[in-house]
């Protein structure tokens, strides 16, 4: 959170051309965020709560200390028979649910979500959160907002009149400028919409990715990752960064910095010895771009997570993990 506001966008200055002393402060912040943890408790800055709603924040641009602004994460809690305001932005939002169960009011329609579910609010969407029933609701909020803000898209705010009204003519469809066929994307994934596979990274279930051409959202890849009692994930190296959250169980995770030589061309360079991280259910664990990462389900029992990513680094060209070992459930 800003001293003087809300922080939507962090600016990157320097006084040289390399930025390798801005890396190195980033890389030595803590990287395990827990309940203890609220960067923006949503009094400033934001339209979206109610009297009785509630929404904080755990990771954002304007943290102090800074991890990233490529994944914003944070929390909604609805209250049984609670909604809270409707507001609108043009960028996309993730919902996954937590607890509970309600349903969702986007552009005058409903959709209706459970536990488990991951709910997407579209690109300019005028959106509403209710909770209609008798146990509370809460969901885990992953977007990549400051990729909207830092391209200009930022017209957003509460439903009302336009300002100089008299200088604007008659509405449009602002539907006419989205990419084709989105109208008939799902606004939900269930459970029911996704299948469990073994892959190099262990056993996942894929909520949005590119492939999934059924999923209403262009920003956030989201899967859930099962790590068995006493088993490991894939190691794994990639450029983007990524959020996991702890559903259940807990372990450990090492992460690998990884330096670039820039000789004739660029060289990684990987650490020798990785740095551990410690996580438990209700954790984030924050995996920076660039490294090497394991994570290992290490407290008896198994270890669930859900992770999320920026789409936009695929579409800059880096589209694949390279896996050191697999996970030890796969032989693949």
């Amino acid at each position: 959170m800003g001293k003087s506001g809300r922080v939507f966008v962090r600016g990157l200055t320097s006084q040289t051309y390399g930025l390798g002393e801005f890396r190195r402060r980033q890389l030595a912040v803590d990287r395990v965020r827990d309940d203890s943890v609220v960067v923006d408790d949503a009094k400033v800055g934001h339209s979206g709560d109610s009297a009785k709603s509630r929404t904080w924040w755990r990771i954002g641009p304007g943290d102090e200390d800074f991890l990233t602004q490529t994944i914003q994460v944070h929390f909604v809690e609805l209250p049984p028979e609670s909604s809270n305001h409707g507001h609108g932005h043009q960028n996309e939002a993730a919902f996954y649910i937590l607890e509970g169960r309600g349903y969702e009011i986007h552009d005058d329609q409903r959709y209706d979500w459970n536990k488990d579910d991951l709910v997407f609010v579209h690109t300019d969407s005028v959106h509403r959160h209710f909770n209609p029933y008798q146990e509370r609701a809460v969901a885990l909020v992953v977007k990549a907002k400051c990729t909207w803000m830092f391209m200009g898209l930022i017209q957003q705010g509460r439903s009302g009149p336009v300002e100089e009204e008299d200088r604007f003519g008659p509405r449009e469809d602002w539907s006419r400028i989205w990419t084709p066929g989105v109208l008939d994307r799902k606004k939900v994934i269930s459970p029911a919409d996704t299948t469990w596979q073994d892959t190099p990274l262990g056993r996942v279930r894929v909520m949005s990715s590119p492939e999934r051409t059924d999923a209403r959202i262009f920003s956030v890849d989201a899967f859930e990752l099962d790590i068995p009692e006493g088993g490991h994930s894939g190691k794994y190296w990639k450029m983007a960064d990524e959020v996991y959250y702890v559903l259940d169980g807990g372990g450990y995770a090492l992460q690998w910095e990884v330096e670039a030589e820039i000789a004739e061309k660029y060289y990684a360079r990987i650490a020798r010895e990785p740095k551990r991280y410690d996580i438990r259910r209700g954790d984030t664990l924050y995996v920076p771009q660039n490294h090497v990462c394991q994570i290992f389900a290490a407290d008896g029992t198994p270890l669930r997570l859900f992770n999320a990513q920026n789409r936009v680094f695929k579409h800059l060209g880096y589209d694949t993990v390279h896996y050191f070992e697999p996970a030890s459930t796969t032989t693949a």
